[in-house]
């Protein structure tokens, strides 16, 4: 009885309570939408890169370079040589180093050229190595292997081809037309920024930035075209093609990278990880930097606890006004349903039943605001989810319920009937002492 009384109250003043709905559902909305984002920013970052011991850059600061290297937001200062890679790696406590160069990009997503070791070493999540959904890691200089989100939204498939262009730019004038890269592989997808990176070798790095001479390198002991008949010019125009491609790739595979951008590193022993990276931030030869992770990302969270709190603080606000908001709708109603509450009183409600019934009216506002407000954020985040992946690498997840959203939503629901006591205790007052016939 008591809740039909509460639903048919509320639809004999749904105007008042429309308004009050809208903004209890913003408030939740903004609320529950801050909290997991935090969380899921958190959990994306961390899962993004693991097994990985030490991350060497040139000297700069320790965040941004875990930024550009790692999370491919940002640029580099200054690059690292390969003779000071050749010294790390060569280091007795490594046991793999993996160099990375960034610096180019295809139609917005960034171009990582690194080892076929990459793919070995780089894990993610709780160590989990990358694994191809279609063909292989990159064998010739012309290779590439894409992100799986890289070849969703573009469309790729094995054997396109496709033109990498300098700086990071969505729309590139400096596009390195005389070498389009073949797709050998696309990577299965990670939830992290491997996704929106196209992955090549070093050599192909340094070849595409030969000032336009790499194009000639293929055809430096061209033979020369006899006239024979014209099946016979075929065949030998396939052979001549088949020499120069071997012969191109012969030459690129020479090619010896001058610097590169970081190194990702792995230690024999990790009791040897401080010891390494003191060596390396001492290193005399050249100015670099080497960080852990971990330490880096406690650092980043550091900082952005201070913008974290600000805005659950400005929610929680934006919530406590709407709850003000719901509690003077209620309390203004008392007089206009004074009419209603002596028909109550005279069949025999108690003064008590009214108090219930006020909170009960506050509670199913407040219910039926957070199905609207979690609804409308799960949308939200439906439809952002492709923009946020490809140009934030955020992988926020549409399931918005969580351990901590569940508290949250207690608290919600808590403070909904706590600001309804005023209105409630007004109306059992009034009742108890018969003002209410007044």
């Amino acid at each position: 009885m008591l809740m039909n009384l509460a639903l048919k109250s509320l639809r004999d003043r749904k105007g008042s309570i429309a308004l009050s709905l809208m903004a209890m559902t913003v408030s939740i909305f903004i609320l529950l939408g801050v909290e997991h984002i935090r969380h899921q920013t958190k959990e994306s970052f961390s899962n993004t890169v693991s097994g990985v011991d030490l991350i060497v850059g040139a000297r700069t600061g320790s965040l941004n370079l875990l930024l550009y290297s790692v999370f491919k937001i940002g640029n580099p200062t200054n690059n690292i040589s390969w003779q000071s890679y050749q010294t790390i790696a060569d280091n007795p406590k490594v046991k793999w180093a993996v160099p990375l160069s960034i610096g180019d990009s295809h139609k917005g997503f960034r171009v990582l050229g690194t080892t076929v070791d990459y793919f070995q070493h780089f894990s993610y999540g709780k160590k989990q190595r990358l694994h191809f959904a279609k063909g292989a890691a990159f064998n010739n200089v012309f290779d590439v292997v894409l992100g799986a989100q890289v070849a969703k939204k573009l469309g790729y498939k094995l054997g396109d081809t496709l033109v990498l262009s300098h700086g990071v730019a969505k729309n590139s004038f400096s596009l390195h037309k005389d070498n389009p890269f073949t797709v050998v592989g696309i990577l299965s997808p990670t939830g992290t920024p491997v996704d929106n990176s196209l992955h090549v070798s070093l050599q192909g790095i340094e070849a595409i930035h030969l000032d336009g001479n790499s194009s000639h390198l293929g055809h430096q002991h061209k033979p020369h075209l006899h006239q024979h008949s014209a099946d016979k010019d075929h065949h030998h125009d396939e052979s001549i093609h088949v020499d120069e491609k071997v012969h191109q790739d012969a030459v690129f595979a020479k090619l010896q990278p001058q610097s590169i951008t970081a190194i990702m590193v792995g230690l024999k022993s990790k009791i040897t990880t401080f010891q390494l990276q003191r060596q390396i931030n001492n290193f005399t030869g050249e100015a670099m930097l080497a960080i852990l992770p971990g330490i880096a990302l406690s650092e980043l969270w550091q900082m952005m606890s201070i913008l974290e709190n600000t805005l659950l603080l400005v929610s929680a606000l934006v919530f406590v006004s709407a709850c003000l908001g719901v509690s003077a709708m209620l309390l203004s109603s008392i007089r206009e349903r004074t009419r209603e509450i002596q028909l109550l009183r005279v069949i025999g409600a108690s003064p008590m039943f009214l108090f219930l019934l006020v909170e009960l009216e506050a509670l199913l506002i407040a219910v039926i605001s957070i199905i609207f407000g979690a609804g409308l954020l799960s949308l939200s985040l439906f439809f952002a989810q492709s923009y946020l992946v490809s140009y934030l690498g955020l992988h926020i997840s549409i399931n918005i319920f969580s351990t901590s959203s569940l508290y949250l939503l207690g608290i919600i629901i808590t403070a909904s009937l706590l600001v309804a006591m005023i209105p409630s205790i007004m109306c059992y007052r009034q009742s108890a002492s018969n003002k209410i016939f007044l």
